[in-house]
């Protein structure tokens, strides 16, 4: 990576293995695509390639549940092309990759899989007493660091395609530390609060999605302008009534994009288009089929109903058939 890419651009690996195996873990860092820094980075921090792993894992998983209904559903058909180009889905997925790399860094920190970092730095907590108690914080404060060096974000001058790719990536990162709440827990006799632990903890990755998808839902359509005060360019968002010619420049929480999407209904080098996607009849097939319609089956599916706990171990089920309907759009 040069900074210039969102993260979905690794390459998935094999099986996880023990970071502390050192031959193992060269060998993943050797299997990413990264930049020659990267690699360095990479093979000096047992863990980090498996944490790579996992940030790519949650970033897809979550930008696909949060497009399901849309119709551009975070495919991986036409990712490369797509990460070209100024669209506001380029920027959704830079904010998400960056997001799910802050959010696995702070976690693998907390959880001990990375030697170089260990809890978050809450005042008067040990490390060694913190994992005792199972109250070890997301190391937000590392992870954050560590991720701006890994991505090598630089003075960029006039290059509004990098201005817009990094204002998106801290958007990421930002949406993250939103997420950040401090936790406690009791120590004492019968539960008595006689000696109190906190410490920070990360929301659940799928809230900073959410918000990142209100996020895009808002997104500001941007150009280069020159600030005469500093004299160099620097994000400015369309003018608002009454303004004067100079639009305004964007927050630092709002996702950035320079072109206009496609449609994304018929099949491009930018995705699969919708054909054949499945659709709710009450909420998204009119959007997702692009006006073409949508086919109708029935079908009968199976699930577990009527279940009892038995003694002592484990839940009876008996198997039970329903129709189902099916809305999926036309060709």
């Amino acid at each position: 990576m040069t900074g210039k890419e969102a993260l979905t651009h690794f390459p998935p690996l094999g099986p996880s293995s023990n970071p502390a195996h050192g031959k193992v873990h060269l060998k993943q860092c050797d299997l990413l695509k990264l930049s020659r820094k990267q690699k360095r980075l990479c093979r000096r921090e047992p863990g980090l390639a498996e944490t790579l792993r996992d940030a790519i894992r949650l970033g897809v998983m979550e930008c696909q549940y949060q497009f399901r209904n849309e119709r551009w559903n975070c495919s991986l058909d036409g990712r490369t092309s797509l990460l070209k180009r100024g669209f506001k889905e380029t920027a959704f997925l830079y904010a998400v990759s960056s997001a799910a790399l802050t959010h696995s860094l702070a976690r693998a920190c907390s959880a001990g899989r990375m030697e170089r970092c260990t809890c978050d730095d809450s005042p008067g907590l040990e490390n060694r007493k913190a994992w005792q108690w199972g109250v070890c914080g997301d190391n937000l404060k590392y992870s954050t660091k560590f991720l701006k060096n890994f991505l090598g974000q630089k003075k960029i001058g006039k290059d509004l395609r990098a201005k817009v790719d990094i204002h998106n990536t801290n958007v990421g990162i930002k949406a993250v530390k939103n997420g950040l709440k401090t936790t406690c827990k009791c120590h004492g006799v019968s539960g008595s609060c006689a000696v109190r632990t906190c410490w920070k903890q990360l929301s659940p990755f799928h809230e900073t999605g959410k918000l990142l998808k209100l996020r895009y839902d808002g997104a500001v359509k941007v150009f280069s302008a020159t600030n005469d005060a500093v004299g160099h360019s620097e994000l400015t968002g369309p003018q608002r009534h009454g303004q004067v010619p100079k639009g305004l420049a964007p927050r630092p929480t709002d996702l950035v994009y320079m072109e206009d999407s496609p449609s994304f209904c018929r099949p491009s080098k930018y995705s699969a288009g919708t054909a054949g996607r499945t659709c709710s009849r009450e909420s998204s097939c009119d959007s997702m089929c692009c006006g073409r319609g949508y086919n109708t089956q029935s079908r009968m599916v199976t699930f577990s109903c009527h279940c009892q706990v038995q003694w002592c171990c484990y839940v009876e089920c008996q198997q039970c058939m329903q129709e189902e309907v099916v809305y999926s759009c036309k060709q």
